[in-house]
């Protein structure tokens, strides 16, 4: 889907912006489908080529659900493409993608930006969104739930350290996911 890559690469663009043309030292992402993370990937390789922004591009970190991780396990097993998910499981629609179109340019910009990929168990990914949205005022989705989850996972296993500047991304909306009770 190139065009939807194109797309997807106003992220990185938006991030190079917000930033003042100086690139974040990770994005934790998560990940279903991958185009965003993608799109990120050729945004910032085309911004450090033409010279908009200079020093390492940020280490790019996938995020899954383990009740549907194509990715990590690929990553995990050190594959260049992902085997497609049997019976994928996760409340997280977002994630719930058994064979993503884009699974080695995916794990490519992982490789290349010395990233790594991680699953994050259900409960946790839901836990942590319903957490943070009490606590943040930010209405979490459970994709979002998991991306926060995978950061702090990230950081116990020192792949993140607390000076890092660090994009965690809530790709969902909170209230598609609750009940009309306006519960969970």
């Amino acid at each position: 889907e190139p065009y939807r890559i194109e797309g997807k690469k106003t992220l990185g663009l938006e991030i190079a912006m917000q930033l003042n043309w100086k690139l974040p030292a990770a994005i934790i992402y998560p990940t279903g489908g991958g185009t965003g993370l993608i799109g990120m990937w050729k945004a910032f390789q085309e911004l450090l080529a033409a010279g908009w922004v200079i020093g390492d591009l940020p280490r790019m970190y996938v995020v899954q659900a383990e009740g549907c991780a194509p990715i990590v396990r690929a990553w995990e097993a050190g594959q260049a493409s992902a085997e497609a998910w049997a019976d994928p499981i996760t409340a997280a629609s977002g994630l719930r993608v058994p064979g993503p179109l884009g699974d080695a340019l995916i794990l490519r910009a992982v490789r290349e930006s010395g990233g790594s990929a991680v699953a994050i168990p259900e409960r946790t990914l839901l836990d942590v969104a319903t957490r943070a949205t009490a606590c943040e005022g930010i209405d979490w989705s459970p994709e979002g739930g998991a991306a926060l989850a995978g950061a702090m996972m990230l950081q116990e296993r020192g792949a993140i350290s607390p000076e890092d500047q660090v994009i965690v991304f809530n790709t969902g909306a909170g209230w598609l996911y609750r009940e009309p009770t306006g519960h969970a």
